[in-house]
């Protein structure tokens, strides 16, 4: 499929129609989804009547927007007007269609994308796998044994495979980041406040996109940025100029760099943390930053965020009348974390608040000295399709880290982090390398990511 920007352009500059571009995508969805179960909704009438929209537009001479005609999937989390949004779950398997989009997919629309349906999440957005007893096991393009990660896999599955050039996500811990990862995708985690949510109840979930590429990453992000009173976390970002303007410049020389391969405290497999190191160094080289692997220990971001994370998730699922009653249904991996971790006693709760006060003083001693810090994206490459997160990793006990090792600390310090494809394993799995930047950072890390790109060209889908 072509590009975001290939499409709109194309069809603004009436070289093809968002109505051609739809039909491809169809084909595409039809031809691959019943092998990943990316999506579990779709609404095809409605997207030929939006995309028939755009059309008409173009042709009474007015510009549908920097998105025109672009077909898109929304993860089953987020509020699209006309689909119903069920988390994953099948005690929401007869929801009805909202009425409303959530401010980024309104957004996205307003510009000219075509929604045409719901991707796969796994329940409520609570595992390092995509599977639910609603809907499924959903897999892999590069190995449909293995996962597509979580919570945004359906998302990262779809883009990968190309059926649609983008798709939405949201990140509370790493869910852009680690199915971008594993899909070979760019997953921008944003500067906390750059896109408005309609879930505010959280200060460490963003929204976000997974894209083949910086440069379509960051039209996207333009587009959905920007203040919503819906959201009082929400602002404009302080940057002079588009995020698409700047990515082509040469990334500013003199940063300073640290690459950690497991942040002094978590197990990674040794052949990741080389591939995702090699791309790191490689990227410094070119751009005249200096880089430094001085032992510099954090502290676990995770023991400081899932009970935080989880006493909020399980408190509003009690309040919807799904917690407890509904445990029974759930799959294995969300009930047993919410039965974990979803209710900590009032001592484990301050003691969370404590270290995630740590953290956060960490990471702003941090960036006193260095400009970015650069991890493996994940800590092991993709795992079984059905889970469950590995609990072992390179003969450690990854029980307290998983996966998903290095992604919460920009969470709990509101600060951008991306995923960028660093290489292949000896198994033809994708690895991702983690570069995170000071807030309002987004514009650096998205140069970052087209510079490793245009050194180290990378398929732009899976070879399915």
């Amino acid at each position: 499929m072509e590009t975001v920007i290939e499409i709109a352009d194309g069809v603004r500059q009436r070289l093809t129609s968002a109505r051609m571009a739809l039909e491809e995508c169809r084909r595409r969805v039809e031809r691959g989804n019943g092998r990943l179960n990316a999506f579990t909704y779709l609404d095809w009438p409605e997207a030929e009547l939006c995309a028939d929209r755009i059309d008409d537009e173009v042709d009474r001479g007015r510009d549908p927007g920097p998105l025109a005609g672009v077909p898109f999937g929304v993860k089953d989390v987020e509020n699209c007007a006309g689909m119903p949004t069920t988390y994953g779950s099948l005690a929401l398997r007869n929801a009805k269609p909202e009425t409303k989009d959530d401010p980024n997919i309104a957004r996205l629309r307003a510009a000219g994308a075509v929604p045409i349906g719901k991707t796969a999440t796994p329940e409520f957005a609570l595992d390092s796998v995509t599977t639910s007893p609603a809907f499924g096991i959903t897999r892999n393009p590069w190995d449909t044994t293995k996962t597509p990660g979580g919570s945004s896999g359906g998302s990262a599955a779809a883009v990968s495979a190309g059926m649609v050039p983008f798709a939405t996500g949201t990140d509370n811990g790493g869910s852009v980041r680690s199915p971008a990862a594993f899909c070979g995708l760019v997953g921008l985690k944003p500067t906390h406040g750059l896109i408005a949510r309609a879930d505010a109840l959280s200060d460490t979930n963003t929204v976000s996109v997974l894209a083949c590429t910086a440069l379509e990453t960051a039209r996207l992000i333009d587009v959905m940025s920007g203040r919503d009173d819906v959201d009082k976390m929400s602002q404009d970002s302080p940057a002079s100029r588009t995020l698409e303007a700047g990515i082509a410049e040469a990334p500013p020389r003199g940063l300073r760099a640290l690459w950690s391969a497991d942040l002094g405290y978590a197990p990674v497999d040794p052949e990741m943390a080389a591939i995702a190191a090699e791309a790191a160094k490689v990227l410094c080289e070119s751009m005249g930053c200096e880089l430094s692997q001085e032992a510099r220990k954090f502290s676990n971001a995770n023991e400081a965020l899932v009970p935080i994370i989880g006493q909020r998730l399980r408190s509003q699922l009690e309040h919807l009348g799904i917690w407890p009653d509904g445990a029974k249904e759930m799959a294995d991996g969300p009930r047993q974390w919410l039965e974990q971790y979803g209710l900590p006693t009032p001592r484990e709760y301050g003691a969370a608040l404590a270290l995630r006060a740590t953290v956060e003083a960490e990471m702003t001693a941090f960036f006193s000295d260095y400009d970015l810090l650069m991890t493996p994206s994940v800590a092991c490459p993709a795992f079984a399709a059905a889970g469950p997160n590995p609990v072992v990793i390179d003969g450690r006990d990854a029980s307290a880290t998983g996966s998903e090792a290095f992604s919460m600390l920009a969470n709990a310090a509101w600060v951008p982090a991306i995923s960028i494809p660093a290489g292949l394993t000896r198994d033809g799995l994708p690895v991702g390398v983690q570069v995170i930047g000071r807030r309002w950072s987004d514009g650096l890390l998205l140069q970052l990511a087209h510079a490793l790109h245009s050194i180290q060209p990378w398929p732009r889908n899976a070879p399915i």
